[in-house]
């Protein structure tokens, strides 16, 4: 018996040393460190996308005090941590900005040329509904549009951050000073730089710090703090201005003085990296139903507004009442799931993933830069070809290898991680 295992292990090894041998003619060995998606931030950016179209069709209501504090308090909560997730999630898969090829490819056609199309859109669509003309201004984002160039500022802000010796505390003291003064409306300055410390926190994270988010006792923590968090907001709601869990305010136009206006954002900042920590801690890393969703978030985000627009507009969605809301919400999570639909996404694959190839010079396509280590020959990730946008990275997302020690201290130069992108929020016209 042993000796027909020696001789099975000796065949095997026979059999393994040829298929390597024939893998390396003429070249050295090449082991791709090409991943599938990751269902777990697949699963996270289409339930946050869930709560973005919610989000976005209860504001009118709540303005309109439809459904009285219970609506205020849910609002409240659900604004207070979804951009929070989208932004860390966009500064995480950030990283590797400085490495990637053709970045300026990738931000024309994943962020520019689909900003400038839906900013014309989205005035257009409220000129038709209000029956009156609505002025487009390209630095003027409309409606939810503003996210888009504030990735664009953020990502473009990614080498800086790289190079900072303590970067969370140098946005975190920028967010802050952006509440002492009204900034212009100029590409939603305010917002730009009041939400700039989640981008630079995804910035530092690595692959484990989720996964320690991703144990089961970490999940069950996670559930109990969002119940928590619910309950405070519905005690706070009709006392505490929702305008804090927007971040699009000054404290004067908050009606605080600064020392208030501080220890409110420093609440507010937080509630939202709790709430965030919490929310990402019950998502699902299995592969479920909704997985595949996840990859066109972004075209949920960018479509969803014409239909909540839409209902803004219509006197007859003020009257619903309380119990009518919580249909409204489960329609929300309805649109969400079919403007994730291989219909919808082949309808508006020109304005949500155009392609530009007429628009720039063809690709010399030079060999790919290898890095070699122990003889092997490792490609680089920002060679992987792009896999569709989403919400959180319209180019491929990959979880890279990690680096020890890594996520603490200055923001590690990036060489590990493909190009990413965006999110959403509430900008009423």
């Amino acid at each position: 018996m042993l000796t027909g295992l020696v001789t099975r292990c000796r065949n095997w090894f026979s059999a393994l040393t040829t298929l390597t041998s024939v893998g390396t003619a003429g070249s050295v060995p090449v082991r791709s460190r090409a991943k599938a998606r990751d269902p777990y931030f697949d699963n996270a950016k289409f339930l946050a996308v869930v709560l973005v179209v919610i989000g976005h069709a209860w504001e009118p209501l709540r303005a309109a005090n439809v459904g009285g504090r219970a609506l205020e308090a849910a609002q409240t909560f659900v604004y207070a941590f979804h951009l929070p997730v989208f932004i860390l999630m966009c500064g995480y898969f950030s990283r590797g900005f400085t490495a990637g090829r053709d970045r300026t490819r990738k931000l024309v056609a994943a962020i520019v040329v689909p900003y400038v199309i839906f900013s014309l859109a989205y005035p257009l669509w409220a000129g038709l509904l209000a029956g009156n003309h609505v002025g487009w201004d390209p630095l003027e984002p409309y409606y939810l549009t503003w996210f888009m160039p504030a990735l664009l500022l953020w990502r473009l802000s990614t080498p800086l951050w790289q190079q900072i010796r303590y970067p969370i505390t140098a946005a975190l003291l920028i967010s802050m000073l952006a509440g002492f003064d009204t900034l212009p409306s100029m590409l939603n300055a305010a917002q730009v730089l009041s939400f700039l410390p989640f981008f630079v926190v995804g910035l530092t994270l690595r692959p484990h710090h989720f996964a320690l988010l991703r144990r089961r006792a970490m999940r069950f923590a996670g559930a109990a703090v969002l119940i928590l968090g619910g309950v405070a907001a519905y005690a706070v709601a009709l006392t505490v201005d929702p305008e804090w869990v927007h971040w699009r305010r000054s404290f004067v136009q908050l009606g605080v003085g600064a020392p208030a206006g501080v220890g409110f954002r420093l609440l507010a900042l937080a509630a939202a990296v709790i709430l965030t920590v919490a929310f990402l801690a019950v998502v699902p890393g299995r592969r479920t139903w909704f997985t595949r969703l996840g990859s066109a978030s972004m075209y949920v985000y960018l479509l969803h507004g014409f239909v909540t627009l839409f209902l803004s507009y219509q006197g007859w969605y003020y009257q619903v009442s309380g119990a009518e809301v919580v249909l409204v919400t489960i329609g929300c999570a309805a649109l969400a799931v079919m403007l994730s639909s291989a219909a919808v996404r082949g309808a508006f694959h020109w304005a949500v993933e155009p392609r530009l190839d007429w628009l720039f010079r063809p690709r010399a396509c030079p060999p790919a830069p290898v890095r070699r280590s122990a003889g092997v020959v490792e490609d680089d990730a920002e060679h992987m070809p792009s896999s569709g946008p989403d919400l959180a990275h319209p180019v491929p997302h990959r979880d890279p290898p990690e680096t020890p020690g890594a996520g603490n201290g200055a923001v590690p130069d990036g060489k590990d991680q493909p190009l990413t992108d965006s999110g959403p929020e509430d900008h009423r016209p």
